[in-house]
């Protein structure tokens, strides 16, 4: 079985640098062809110059692409090469366009699987990462013996677009998480806790304290915004949120207010930082007396 990867960005990359060390990965492909030559120089893994020529040498092909936009441009046109393929997209998309895609695959011969995964950066280079799955659950078995090589939970959560529901479902509670751990260590500086007093209530003495609070309170401390998850990927997930609530016909009051806080921390340049970085609309908007 031959293994293809598109997209080589933060998340992709260290998958498909986890995959190639399993011997689970044979061909590469990334818009920027810096990244395709730094992999293969790393990795030893052959790199192509389409995404055409990735399917057609490929019998599972994995993508891990940073939006809707993205995703459909680059699946839409492989769909008619993609008869007796599996196409796993590790991306988070809206799920209304995932099963609308996993459909024409289907009728074209092929099987589509929503795949997101729940996990920073940190999480791929550890193989912590928990993949959830949506699709045929006949064929989940493939999707989990390439999943399983970068991270420690493979979950296969029902039909096409159940894995991509998952996924929103985390990151509803972690943009608003986030948001929190930040306002909080904002209120203990401006009450005036020392920084590493409020670091330690974050991240030991508190009964809200979890993974999120140890991975991120630290680097609030060293006002450390180096990307783990990007602002701009979070902003972009809280509208695919409000989207599909809508479509749902439910009430995301929190959520709302969490997309604006992102929102903000954008326009004050941070949307290629980490989404630790929405503490500075906190401290923007808190001016001392």
């Amino acid at each position: 079985m031959k293994i293809g990867l598109i997209g080589l960005g933060i998340m992709g990359y260290r998958i498909a640098a986890n995959l190639a060390k399993a011997n689970k990965l044979n061909l590469v492909y990334d818009r920027t062809q810096e990244k395709i030559e730094s992999f293969v120089k790393e990795y030893k893994v052959n790199g192509v110059q389409n995404t055409k020529d990735l399917v057609e040498s490929s019998d599972v092909i994995i993508t891990m692409l940073a939006d809707d936009y993205a995703v459909k441009s680059v699946v839409e046109p492989l769909i008619p090469l993609m008869k007796g393929k599996i196409l796993i997209d590790m991306s988070t998309i809206s799920p209304t366009l995932s099963i609308s895609l996993a459909k024409r695959i289907e009728s074209n011969g092929g099987t589509m699987f929503d795949a997101p995964v729940i996990g920073t950066s940190v999480f791929v280079e550890q193989k912590k990462l928990v993949v959830l799955v949506g699709g045929p659950k006949d064929k989940f078995d493939i999707v989990n013996d390439i999943a399983k090589e970068t991270a420690s939970l493979v979950v296969y959560m029902g039909p096409n677009g159940m894995g991509l529901y998952s996924k929103l479902v985390n990151n509803l509670l972690l943009a608003s998480y986030v948001a929190a751990i930040a306002e909080a260590y904002n209120f203990g500086i401006r009450a005036g806790l020392e920084p590493q007093q409020v670091v330690n209530i974050l991240t030991t003495l508190s009964s809200a304290r979890s993974p999120t609070t140890e991975l991120k309170a630290p680097k609030l401390l060293k006002e450390d915004y180096s990307t783990q998850f990007a602002t701009k990927h979070m902003r972009k997930d809280l509208e695919i949120i409000m989207r599909e609530a809508q479509n749902l016909k439910i009430i995301t009051p929190v959520s709302s207010l969490v997309l604006e806080l992102y929102k903000m921390a954008e326009a004050l340049g941070y949307s290629e930082a980490d989404f630790i970085s929405v503490v500075e609309v906190f401290k923007k908007l808190s001016p001392k007396t």
